[in-house]
């Protein structure tokens, strides 16, 4: 790479380089933080690796240019100025996320580490200015589990299978019942795992943390799923993906906090009102994983649900109607429907991406409508916006309304259509399946993007956890 060429752009704060129309360079995510930036919305201050950078990293085999260490030097020392806090401090650590964001979205096809820079020291620091060490011990935890899997390469079933034996041990069933002990014997069965299959200890210093973890991010551009994700959806192999490094905020700091995700509009009928889920005291990876089933956004939808959980808008609506602000805002300066992550840390609302939203045919079609009807768009606009081959949604099956069936169960309908089909336990049972001509139904507690293959290969897919905005919805 050139001596001259940027390859950091920073966003957040009092600070910002990038902007929307640099998508090719910064990816979607990046190009989006730094206009969300631009807009003067609340963004946790961060900066992006180029998507340049990434196709240096691949064809040198993990290797950086020597002039990116002192970019990151200086775009750390931004956000430390920004948060007040500093990148592996004993008293007040600052914390950081990496997340991966290419020209066009590819949700949960690439890998994301949360929680960077917690060590043996820091992790007491955290507790001690938190006033909640079990926080503090369970992100140590959930930080080493991540880095294991993405940057050392231990399977996440290791790490799930140490927590499944302790809750065993603790006679607890869910992560709620264990307590800060608990989460630091946790923590330090995690380190011996990792101590067993690496024959290294797990890194202390946040800085070799953040290189592994950013080589690891650059590399999950290749990684099997994503490059499955690009055969199906015509992504080219060279446009490569930018990193995000940004200040860490947490939606698990107690029942004040929470996280979600959001559609400004109905992205399975295209109806004008808000669409989405959030959970209290929970970090996004929780939301949009399917390990846990979310709570509704809207008190409307919470009684068209009949459930009991409180919505977003019962729950705290002085932050649903700062949220309710920022949608109309976000759809009208993008001139699209947004799907949004956001973080409440502690009754403050930070707002961690924004994208357009994926949609059905006919909700595209009705957005597109409105949205000329509202002088947002105009007619030549719309009709870019609807994908031809999308068309044939029109036409999925559905069930006879006047038919007579046996339910066995309920769940969200998260996607339109109906199917029937072989039932397939896994994803490689469901591909194998499919192959020979079987229409299979492929059914799971919950789906991750590795299963990418075994969910294209299926007519339809049945979770037992997860919400509408989990990856399988997605």
């Amino acid at each position: 790479m050139s001596a001259t060429e940027r390859l950091v752009y920073r966003f957040g704060g009092d600070a910002v380089d990038g902007a929307a129309d640099m998508v090719d360079l910064l990816g979607g995510k990046g190009a989006n933080l730094a206009e969300m930036t631009r807009l003067g919305l609340s963004v946790p201050s961060g900066f992006t690796l180029t998507t340049e950078l990434c196709a240096h990293v691949l064809a040198h085999d993990g290797a950086y240019p020597p002039e990116l260490a002192a970019e990151i030097e200086a775009a750390l020392k931004g956000m430390e100025k920004t948060t007040g806090m500093k990148f592996g401090d004993a008293e007040n650590p600052l914390l950081v996320s990496v997340r991966s964001g290419g020209r066009r979205s590819m949700p949960g096809m690439m890998d994301t580490v949360l929680n960077l820079g917690l060590n043996d020291e820091t992790v007491v620091a955290l507790a001690r200015r938190t006033g909640d060490a079990r926080f503090a011990w369970d992100s140590y935890r959930r930080f080493m589990q991540m880095y294991g899997d993405v940057v050392l390469g231990i399977g996440h079933d290791r790490f799930e299978e140490i927590l499944d034996d302790y809750r065993l041990e603790c006679g607890v069933h869910n992560d709620d019942d264990l307590s800060a002990e608990d989460w630091q014997e946790v923590s330090a069965r995690f380190a011996a795992a990792i101590r067993e299959a690496t024959g290294a200890e797990f890194p202390q210093d946040p800085m070799t943390q953040l290189w592994g973890a950013m080589t690891a991010v650059f590399r999950s551009w290749n990684n099997p799923r994503a490059a499955t994700y690009r055969r199906l959806h015509d992504i080219p192999e060279d446009w490569g993906t930018a990193v995000n490094v940004q200040a860490m905020v947490f939606g698990n700091l107690g029942d004040d906090s929470a996280t979600g995700v959001a559609f400004t509009r109905n992205p399975a009928t295209g109806a004008k009102e808000i669409y989405g889920e959030y959970l209290l005291n929970a970090q996004g990876e929780d939301v949009v994983s399917g390990l846990r089933t979310p709570h509704h956004l809207t008190k409307a939808a919470r009684t068209a649900a009949a459930s009991d959980a409180e919505s977003l808008e019962e729950a705290m609506p002085e932050i649903f109607a700062e949220l309710t602000r920022i949608f109309g805002l976000l759809e009208k300066h993008f001139r699209d429907v947004q799907d949004v992550e956001f973080t409440v840390q502690q009754g403050t609302l930070h707002i961690l991406q924004t994208r357009s939203a994926k949609r059905t045919i006919a909700a595209g079609l009705k957005i597109a409508v409105d949205l000329v009807a509202e002088g947002v768009i105009d007619e030549a606009g719309a009709l870019a916006r609807l994908d031809p081959d999308a068309l044939e949604q029109l036409l999925h099956p559905r069930l006879d309304p006047n038919a007579r069936a046996e339910v066995l169960t309920k769940g969200l309908p998260a996607s339109p259509g109906a199917a029937s089909g072989v039932v397939c336990f896994t994803a490689e049972a469901a591909e194998t399946q499919a192959a020979l001509g079987e229409k299979v139904v492929l059914v799971r507690t919950e789906t991750s993007p590795e299963d990418i293959h075994g969910m294209y290969a299926a007519v339809a897919v049945l979770t037992s956890r997860g919400g509408m905005t989990s990856h399988a919805a997605v």
